[in-house]
C-alpha cells in the first residue's frame, strides 16, 4: 500500500499562487467582477482543532490551485477569504458575517466541529448563504442553505458496528465527547445496536477538557463488552488510546473519529491503536486508484504540501466538495447562489478519491448529503492499516425516516434521533 509520507511523486507541472482575497462587491454574484468569484474557506489553523483543521484547508487550496491551473470554474479564477478562526466560535461568527457582508463569497466552507456549525447557522440561514459543511457529523442537518457533505454517524457507525457485532458479538460500552455531536452520536449507537441485535452496557460522556481515563478505563474492564465504541474528538481525548494501551485494555474499539481525522495511527508510538476500527469515507490509506496510484489524490497532495503530517478524512470531503461546486456553477451558468443550489440539488456525481473505479459518489439533492463510499478501516499492534470492508451507504435518516426534502420545502431544522427511535431515549 503507498505510504503517503514517502512515497512523494512529482505531479503538479507548476504551482500558480492563488490570487489575493476578494474585494467587496454586490451581492448575489461574484465579489471581484466577471472574471472571478470568491469563495471564503474559514478552517481551523491554530487552536484545539488545528490537527483537524489544517490538512481541511490544505486540501481546499489544492483544489482551487488545480481548477484555476484548469481555466478555473466556467472561466472565472477562483479568489480566497481564508482568515484563520484559530479554533474561536465567536471568531467564527465574526468572520461568517465578514464573508458574507463585506467579501460577497459565492460559496462558504466552515469548521470543524458540530458546535461550530451551530454558532454560525443561524447567520448562514438569515442571509441565505451558500454554505458547505465537510465534517463527518452527528447528522440530521435539513437546511437550504447547508450542504453537510461529510457523513453522518448513521453511515459511519453504521458501517462499523455491524462489522463488530458480527466479528466480536454484541455487547457494546460507548464513550463519546460530551457535547451535541457525542451525544447524538452515542444516540445512534444505540439505535444501530438494537437494529443488529445488539447492547449498549456502558455508556459515558467525556468532557473536551478531560485528558485522563483511567477511571473510565477501570469501568469498561470491569464491565468487559464485546468492544467499545468511541466518539471522542480533539487534542485532549487521544490520550485516552495511550492510556488503554498502557492499562492492557485490548477489548476492540470501533471508532468514527479516530486514525481518519486526527491520524492516532500515525502520532502514536505502537500499540496505542492496535486492534482500531474506523468507519470512514476516506483515510489516506483508502487502497483505490484514484487515492494511491501514481498521480493520485495523495501524490498531489504531498506534492503541494510536502511536509504535510497527514491526508485526513475531511480534507477529501473538503476536496470534492469544491469540484462539486464547481460542476453545479458550470450547469447552472451563473454563480447567482439560488440557480447554483438548484443546480448542486439535481443531484451531483463525482468521482471522488474515496470511490473505486468505476465508480462516483453522488450528492442527494432533497437533503444536501452524500450517498458515501464508506470503509471499514483497521490498525495493527504496528499501526499498519488495512481495509476490512467497503460499501456504498446511503443517507437514509433525513432521506427515509424524517422525509427531508428540501427540493419541495425549505427547512432550517436539525433532527434527532430521539426524535424518531424510542431506543434513542
Amino acid at each position: 500500500m503507498t505510504d503517503g509520507l514517502t512515497n512523494r511523486r512529482g505531479f503538479l507541472a507548476s504551482s500558480a499562487a492563488l490570487a489575493g482575497t476578494a474585494l467587496a462587491g454586490c451581492s448575489g454574484g461574484s465579489a471581484s467582477g466577471d472574471d472571478t468569484l470568491t469563495l471564503g474557506v474559514l478552517e481551523d489553523r491554530s487552536g484545539n482543532f488545528a490537527l483537524v483543521g489544517d490538512p481541511k484547508h490544505k486540501a481546499s487550496m489544492l483544489a482551487i490551485e488545480e481548477i484555476n491551473n484548469d481555466g478555473g470554474i466556467d472561466g472565472k479564477q477562483i479568489e480566497v477569504f481564508d482568515p484563520d478562526p484559530q479554533s474561536d466560535n465567536q471568531r467564527y461568527q465574526e468572520l461568517t458575517r465578514r464573508a458574507i457582508n463585506q467579501k460577497n463569497v459565492d460559496a462558504l466552507w466552515a469548521g470543524y466541529s458540530s458546535a461550530t456549525r451551530e454558532a454560525i447557522r443561524p447567520i448562514i440561514d438569515r442571509e441565505d448563504q451558500l454554505y458547505f459543511y465537510t465534517t463527518q457529523y452527528e447528522g440530521g442537518v435539513c437546511d437550504k442553505n447547508v450542504f453537510a457533505v461529510g457523513p453522518t454517524a448513521r453511515q459511519q457507525l453504521g458501517s462499523v458496528l455491524p462489522y463488530l457485532v458480527e466479528e466480536y458479538g454484541p455487547k457494546i460500552y460507548t464513550i463519546a465527547a460530551d457535547y451535541n455531536f457525542g451525544q447524538l452520536s452515542a444516540d445512534w449507537v444505540k439505535v444501530l445496536a438494537d437494529e443488529n441485535d445488539a447492547e449498549v452496557i456502558g455508556e459515558e460522556f467525556i468532557p473536551l477538557s478531560n485528558s485522563q481515563f483511567g477511571s473510565t478505563i477501570n469501568r469498561i474492564q470491569s464491565a468487559e463488552p464485546d468492544f467499545v465504541m468511541s466518539m471522542l474528538v480533539g487534542a485532549n481525548h487521544t490520550s485516552f488510546y495511550e492510556q488503554k494501551a498502557s492499562a492492557g485494555l485490548d477489548v476492540p474499539i470501533g471508532t468514527s473519529t479516530a486514525m481518519a481525522q486526527g491520524y492516532e495511527h500515525r502520532r502514536l508510538d505502537p500499540p496505542a491503536m492496535a486492534n482500531i476500527y474506523a468507519g470512514v469515507n476516506y483515510m489516506e490509506e483508502i487502497p483505490t486508484n484514484r487515492n494511491t496510484s501514481d498521480g493520485g489524490f495523495v501524490d498531489r497532495y504531498y506534492e503541494k504540501f510536502p511536509d504535510a503530517p497527514y491526508l485526513n478524512e475531511e480534507a477529501e470531503n473538503n476536496y470534492f466538495s469544491i469540484y462539486m461546486y464547481k460542476k453545479a456553477v458550470e450547469q447552472a451558468g451563473t454563480t447567482e447562489q439560488p440557480e447554483v443550489r438548484e443546480a448542486l440539488e439535481s443531484g451531483i456525481t463525482y468521482e471522488a478519491p474515496e470511490a473505486p473505479d468505476g465508480e462516483s459518489i453522488k450528492l442527494d439533492g432533497a437533503t444536501h448529503h452524500v450517498d458515501h463510499h464508506m470503509w471499514v478501516m483497521r490498525a495493527d499492534d504496528q499501526h499498519n492499516v488495512e481495509a476490512v470492508d467497503d460499501r456504498v451507504i446511503p443517507e437514509t435518516f433525513l432521506s427515509e425516516t424524517v422525509g427531508c426534502d428540501l427540493t419541495q420545502e425549505d427547512e432550517e431544522t436539525q433532527y434527532t434521533p430521539q426524535d424518531f427511535y424510542e431506543e434513542a431515549g
